[in-house]
């Protein structure tokens, strides 16, 4: 990484350099800052279509500006955040910015101001780099160094917004009046500017409402969930084929081979990829991923592809490292699966969002009691929740932007809430037997098994958006030596 010039904005008018302690350039002559002005193509972008995904984006905002009408929304996308010194970590806008525009350039901020008929939105936005003042080549955010930006016209094109300058925006927010909401946590310099006119508790409306109002998926989001599963299905192949080379190295190779059937088809994965061989597998969120993978073991394999548009699957296979599992990790896997398929089918609308959490606990209860792991009777396991020293997570969430989307919700619209068709949810009940655990016997500790599948709510029950990959654990081995041929 080449390190000659400072990230620092240059004067407009002076245009002095700040140079890098350790740069191995003193300054830039005259004769050279008159040569960078010049000789360079118009590179404006004509004919643009607006994104695929600009038509869903304005309809939200026309809910959005109906459930707030005659405030100012403000949606900040976020700022980049220094991993060290000055490197950045990759950029994430914020969900609920993504959702309204379809957009994911930082430093920008969606704002609809309030008008006598809704709300006029506006994209702020930074513009092209200037060639003029120097900045596209002696700024460390310049286009020579980190890439062309879209000017604003085509900004506006393909994302069917007005754009300016987000430069301007603070300021205009300092002298803004009427009441205001922002959604918090993504750019300080924005809050900043809105100190004085808003409210935690008018702001957290806000973001609850916006978690709501994605439970429910549109097409689109449909589409591009069965994008991020389709190529999740190819990332567990992927790592299958190559077992025995992470046998000769770590876990740390098959996180790495799924990521990379993740870049190359998507965006990058949807969180930190737990690929937990032998007892770390009993670690619910096992990201470390530095662990031997060992012959006779089993790799609970936790990842999801996140789509160019930042859909994210979420998907959870427990896989014999050597193609065959023993009596003993069947048995437990074969439990598992009796708890998915039981929370599976609780999926349909109408019924409580908890059933099929209830549905799945049932039968790890009842598996729990029938192996004299736990004291029956199994309603007594449940009242006092006993089964949770081996079950210890929830079966299930809100999938979505957000591997845990719609986190802000209500819980009177969340985990309290009834299904309705067009929600999209995981199901993945597991059992996890610690290394530690004096109270089973010595032969179960160690071993930790988790299945997970993404299921949409339909009008007539459900469908499994991830059931390209074998479940039942006869079909998991047959795939499993299909692949190895």
């Amino acid at each position: 990484m080449t390190d000659e010039l400072t990230p620092e904005t240059p004067d407009e008018d002076e245009q002095p350099i700040k140079q890098r302690k350790n740069g191995l350039y003193p300054g830039v002559s005259d004769e050279l800052a008159e040569n960078m002005k010049s000789g360079w193509a118009d590179t404006e972008l004509r004919d643009l279509q607006p994104i695929e995904q600009a038509p869903n984006a304005a309809r939200r905002r026309a809910a959005l500006s109906a459930r707030f009408p005659g405030e100012r929304l403000v949606i900040p996308a976020g700022n980049l955040k220094t991993r060290s010194n000055d490197t950045e970590y990759s950029f994430r806008a914020s969900t609920e910015y993504v959702y309204l525009t379809g957009d994911q350039t930082d430093d920008s901020v969606l704002v609809l101001e309030p008008t006598k008929d809704g709300h006029e939105a506006t994209l702020y936005r930074l513009p092209r780099s200037d060639r003029e003042n120097g900045e596209f080549w002696l700024n460390g955010m310049g286009e020579l160094w980190v890439g062309r930006r879209h000017s604003l016209t085509e900004s506006a094109a393909l994302l069917g917004v007005a754009c300016k300058d987000v430069r301007e925006l603070a300021e205009a927010l300092k002298e803004a009046t009427g009441p205001v909401r922002v959604v918090r946590g993504h750019d300080a310099g924005i809050e900043a500017a809105l100190a004085d006119k808003v409210t935690a508790e008018r702001d957290e409306e806000l973001r609850v409402h916006l978690s709501e109002a994605r439970v429910i998926k549109d097409e689109f989001e449909i589409g591009q969930l069965q994008k991020a599963v389709d190529s999740t299905v190819r990332g567990f192949e992927d790592v299958v084929k190559v077992l025995d080379k992470a046998e000769a190295t770590s876990e740390r190779y098959i996180e790495g081979t799924f990521f990379l059937r993740a870049r190359v088809e998507g965006n990058d994965v949807g969180y930190g990829s737990i690929c937990a061989a032998g007892p770390h597998a009993t670690t619910l969120h096992w990201v470390r991923n530095d662990g031997p993978v060992r012959s006779g073991d089993l790799l609970l394999l936790d990842a999801g592809v996140e789509t160019d548009t930042l859909y994210t699957a979420d998907v959870t296979r427990t896989l014999p490292i050597n193609g065959r599992f023993s009596d003993l990790q069947r048995k437990i896997y074969d439990a598992v699966f009796e708890a998915q398929e039981a929370g599976i089918a609780a999926v349909k609308p109408g019924a409580a969002y908890r059933d099929f959490h209830d549905a799945a606990q049932r039968v790890l209860a009842e598996r729990l009691v029938e192996w004299g792991l736990v004291e029956g009777p199994v309603e007594r396991v449940l009242e006092l929740g006993l089964q949770r020293r081996w079950t210890l997570h929830g079966t299930g969430h809100m999938l979505g932007l957000d591997v845990h989307d719609c986190a802000a919700a209500r819980t009177e619209t969340y985990v309290n809430g009834t299904l309705e068709p067009g929600m999209v949810l995981t199901v993945e009940p597991g059992l996890y037997f610690q290394s530690d655990d004096l109270t089973v016997p010595e032969e179960y500790r160690g071993i930790g098994v988790r299945i997970e599948d993404d299921i949409l709510v339909t009008d007539d029950g459900n469908r499994n958006l991830s059931a390209a990959l074998p479940r039942r654990s006869d079909e998991v081995e047959a795939w499993m030596a299909g692949l190895k041929k």
